[in-house]
């Protein structure tokens, strides 16, 4: 945590602040809090991981329904495990940053929302982001007619070219609409 090995060189600091919506005392911030996921062997190679589960079990992160889709859309991991190196860690806290645009945050939100990663939002995916948002549980789980009412409202509501599927272009116009959406969509360190 004190250690040479936990410190950012200023010329990184300075990259990292350039290529992301955070400032420099966020970024000092996440990597503290990075490098305490990793063990003490980890910590002596720049290029280590962190796997999803320890990523998961930040605060930030230990209640939200779409945790792993989070971890998932922002891993480069080539095993495709989720796990997240320090810049993956850092994409993923400047897209939700208060600071970070709307277009960003909206296009993060579709691919975290786009749960067979096909480039829409198609009626599964979109029973799947019901579910993560009401629970998927027998007293909170919608009925199979009440799902499929819902579906065809946010299809009615969305789908633009009326193809049965919502593409980033239609997603965007809908949250353009929903200034809610931008304040919600965030993670706070």
């Amino acid at each position: 945590m004190g250690t040479s090995a936990s410190k950012l060189p200023k010329d990184l600091l300075s990259e990292y602040q350039e290529l992301t919506f955070l400032t420099k005392q966020e970024i000092l911030l996440a990597h503290r809090k990075f490098t305490e996921l990793l063990s003490r062997e980890e910590r002596q190679f720049p290029s280590s991981r962190v796997s999803m589960e320890k990523i998961l079990s930040l605060p930030e992160l230990k209640c939200n329904p779409f945790r792993q889709r989070i971890c998932l859309v922002f891993s480069t991991s080539e095993n495709k495990d989720g796990s997240l190196s320090f810049e993956d860690f850092l994409d993923l806290l400047s897209a939700f940053s208060d600071s970070a645009t709307p277009e960003i945050k909206s296009h993060y939100a579709f691919r975290i929302f786009d749960f067979d990663d096909d480039g829409t939002l198609d009626r599964a995916d979109l029973e799947k982001l019901v579910n993560c948002l009401t629970g998927d549980t027998d007293e909170t789980r919608l009925s199979a007619e009440e799902m499929r009412q819902l579906i065809s409202n946010i299809l009615e509501e969305s789908d633009i070219d009326k193809d049965g599927t919502v593409n980033l272009s239609e997603f965007q116009h809908v949250i353009s609409r929903s200034p809610d959406f931008v304040g919600s969509f965030r993670i706070i360190l």
